[in-house]
């Protein structure tokens, strides 16, 4: 994978202030949440180049899109939605740390990249698939199951997930398979990777996070860094080149 030129990485820190500013100004994410995304978004983009960045913020659009749609709705159901002043540094890492940090992989050991960006898009798949999941199939979701007993639970709850929800999730990590490597069989792995991931987020949230054991923002952390784990077995089994 080609080293982004100088030229090409002042122009993305252009882009990622601009889209800092922005963000701030909108309230979709605190000052220190956008600049913890612009930086993860800097390091994303010098270490695994414009697909790495691509894939990063296509996550965040679609995660902005998903949150906001039907907000009234979804208070019916958290009503902890409406004092939500933007997302926190600490959620924005916990989606987007696990592809900054193999950018910075990228970098230090360059010869490795391909690995790096397939664990990378591996967790953005499971982090987007988690995103939608949980948004989407609040709204959309008719009848909702614990993901360990599936016995039918209250819709919103930690663990509570939906046919429609999980689909809409599987689709989510599809779109950032499409991106990382169009139409080829390598993105079945990086699917296959969000899906799981995103499954574990279920598991979590059903098990140590309904009894306030961990919070919600390592939850989302552990489910991308399994799906980062489960890209690089499939990395090393397939022979990826």
């Amino acid at each position: 994978m080609p080293t982004p030129s100088l030229h090409n990485l002042l122009i993305i820190v252009i882009l990622l202030i601009a889209m800092m500013v922005i963000c701030v100004w909108t309230k979709k994410l605190t000052f220190p949440a956008a600049l913890t995304a612009g930086i993860i978004g800097f390091f994303v983009f010098a270490g695994l180049g414009e697909t790495g960045i691509l894939m990063l913020v296509t996550f965040f659009i679609l995660g902005v899109l998903a949150t906001g749609h039907k907000k009234q709705l979804k208070t019916k159901y958290d009503p902890e939605i409406l004092d939500n002043k933007g997302r926190t540094s600490g959620q924005v890492f916990a989606n987007g740390g696990m592809a900054g940090l193999f950018g910075i992989l990228a970098i230090a050991d360059h010869k490795n990249s391909s690995l790096y960006i397939l664990m990378a898009a591996s967790s953005l798949a499971s982090a987007i698939a988690d995103t939608l999941s949980s948004e989407l199939g609040m709204v959309y979701g008719r009848r909702f199951y614990n993901v360990l007993t599936f016995r039918r639970e209250v819709r919103g709850l930690d663990g509570a997930v939906s046919l429609e929800g999980t689909l809409i999730g599987a689709c989510g990590a599809g779109i950032i398979a499409l991106i990382y490597a169009g139409f080829d069989k390598k993105s079945l792995f990086v699917i296959g990777s969000g899906i799981l991931g995103n499954l574990t987020d279920s598991i979590l949230g059903a098990t140590f996070e309904r009894k306030n054991y961990i919070g919600n923002d390592l939850v989302n952390f552990l489910n991308t860094l399994v799906a980062s784990l489960l890209g690089m077995m499939f990395y090393y089994i397939f022979n990826f080149p």
